[in-house]
């Protein structure tokens, strides 16, 4: 066949980032900033939701408030692989406006939540929105700038990424500080019928099409699945780490059968929720082990940051905010630069360095006290934000480079189901391993008898409402060598809890040396277009 005869076929790209393509990717940013800012504006706020939603005396446990990220993320892993088949059958734009309808609906019934279990609620309504929006965003800026430009768009994407953990805790402890923690889920209306308006007078409108069937059996194996177990595991708190308790095991064995059906179902339909047989890629299934192990670790850990400011050195929410921000500043750096390097370097000489950079930072963190210099502190949180730079988007490229045209999308659907998926259970792992640490604190004699103090005061919890509510303690007149304790011990809870984090990064230190070395084969969809121009 002749070049003329196949060439109109061949969509038509220009080698740099053009005019047409920042107007769409402005649109695409702007939902990412809505979905991502608003898990970061929430790390900084679960100390006052343990304050607001419990008593004076007895706040809510962490690991029940960190459901609120963890509801979020489960949220946002249920609705991406619905994604691709939603696009087809009703057109990416109408689709994307109406996931920014739900995030902001979500984000105003935050707001109204009058306890912790209706906030949890309303936060997967939020997430069920907010999943649709990063996903959709790729498809649309894939389409519209072509896979050569790959690493480039990647790097685009890459900005809520910077954005998010910089500005979130900032943005989260400012308005909790000067108003309530209400508005940091109010924030985003205004927000939403920004980008409601922009997408609808700059995306171009498309037409549905006749989509794949969609597993609906799928969905309802893995996300109640995942739930369950994620339910089981932060239920070891509240039962004194008990794994025989009903509550945790029943859980937890429920999610792991619906799970383990989960994969098994996937091999028989013919367009699967999760396509698990892309894993004979084996850059996809190193790249996505590589993801896993560092979305659990990293995002576990960082949860943990904002509230060791607040609890532990007795600092505002817009104070720990501003501390938080450094490790987004070194993001900022490492990111723009990976985003050209994935062009031309092979992945594994660059993701293994940016990891090993998260390894020498978090083992700072393991070493944390209640007098740690904040330079030390900072220092360790803008080397991991260097790290973070380079392992993310670097990541995602590589994993996507090697597949034909009709797998990407189900590849993308893998990684970012696998970046959620992991967040959950590294934010659930590190809030019951943090709160089991806590709750070994011996009890303060005397305080068994207080009314609302549940059997006793720990040490550790006086340590802390004396940093954070010290005058729902002063009337208790409580022994200060007791509060002294207690405040050395929680802070060795978080540093307990961070060597576990720690663990996590020097693991994925072994996919990651797996990673092509060499430079990828040209991606499957670019040989079909030259076969077809030769």
């Amino acid at each position: 066949m002749s070049e003329s005869a196949t060439q109109p076929d061949v969509p038509k790209y220009p080698d740099n980032i053009d005019a047409a393509v920042l107007k769409i990717a402005g649109v695409v940013v702007l939902g990412a900033i809505m979905s991502i800012l608003d898990i970061t504006v929430v790390n900084v706020a679960l100390p006052t939701f343990q304050d607001e939603f419990g008593t004076p005396q007895s706040p809510v446990a962490y690991s029940t408030v960190a459901w609120t990220v963890t509801a979020y993320t489960l949220a946002l892993a249920t609705v991406i692989p619905l994604t691709g088949w939603a696009a087809d059958r009703f057109g990416t734009k109408r689709l994307y406006m109406t996931a920014i309808f739900l995030f902001t609906a979500g984000s105003a019934l935050c707001a109204t939540a009058s306890s912790i279990d209706m906030l949890i609620g309303f936060r997967v309504l939020q997430g069920l929105g907010g999943g649709m929006l990063m996903p959709l965003g790729m498809t649309i800026m894939t389409r519209a700038a072509g896979p050569h430009r790959m690493g480039r768009l990647m790097a685009i994407l890459g900005v809520p990424m910077l954005l998010g953990p910089i500005l979130g805790p900032i943005l989260g402890g400012w308005l909790i500080q000067v108003a309530s923690w209400h508005w940091i889920f109010l924030i985003n209306l205004p927000l939403g019928v920004i980008a409601l308006i922009y997408a609808w007078r700059a995306l171009e409108r498309d037409h549905a099409q006749r989509s794949e069937s969609f597993d609906f059996l799928g969905v309802a194996l893995m996300s109640p699945g995942l739930a369950l177990f994620l339910f089981g595991v932060s239920s070891l708190p509240a039962k004194n780490g008990d794994f025989g308790a009903p509550r945790v095991w029943v859980s937890m064995l429920a999610g792991v059968v619906l799970m383990v059906a989960f994969v098994f179902h996937s091999f028989r339909p013919e367009h699967p929720l999760l396509d698990l047989r892309l894993f004979r890629d084996r850059n996809l299934t190193v790249s996505i082990a590589t993801m896993f192990l560092f979305g659990a670790a990293f995002f576990g850990g960082l949860l943990l940051v904002p509230t060791y400011y607040q609890q532990i050195r007795g600092e505002s929410t817009l104070h720990a905010g501003l501390l938080v921000a450094p490790q987004g500043l070194g993001a900022m750096i490492t990111m723009p630069i990976a985003g050209r390097l994935v062009d031309k370097l092979p992945i594994g000489r660059i993701v293994p360095f940016g990891i090993a950079l998260i390894v020498v930072g978090m083992f700072g963190l393991t070493q944390i006290t209640s007098t740690t210099p904040y330079g030390v502190i900072i220092a360790m949180l803008v080397v991991m934000g260097l790290g973070m730079g380079g392992t993310m988007m670097p990541l995602f490229t590589s994993a996507l480079r090697t597949l034909a045209g009709s797998q990407v999308a189900r590849g993308s659907t893998l990684l970012n189901i696998t970046q959620q998926i992991a967040s959950s259970c590294g934010v659930a792992t590190m809030s019951v391993i943090l709160t089991n640490h806590l709750n070994n604190s011996p009890i303060i004699p005397g305080t068994q008898n207080i009314p609302g103090l549940n059997g006793g005061l720990r040490e550790t919890q006086a340590a802390i409402l004396t940093n954070t509510r010290p005058e729902n303690v002063a009337q208790l007149h409580l022994d200060p060598a007791a509060v002294g304790r207690g405040l050395v011990d929680a802070a060795s809870s978080f540093a307990h809890t961070y060597w576990v984090a720690w663990a996590l990064v020097l693991l994925t230190l072994i996919p990651a040396a797996m990673l092509p070395r060499r430079r990828e084969r040209k991606p499957l969809q670019d040989e079909t277009v030259v076969e077809q121009q030769n």
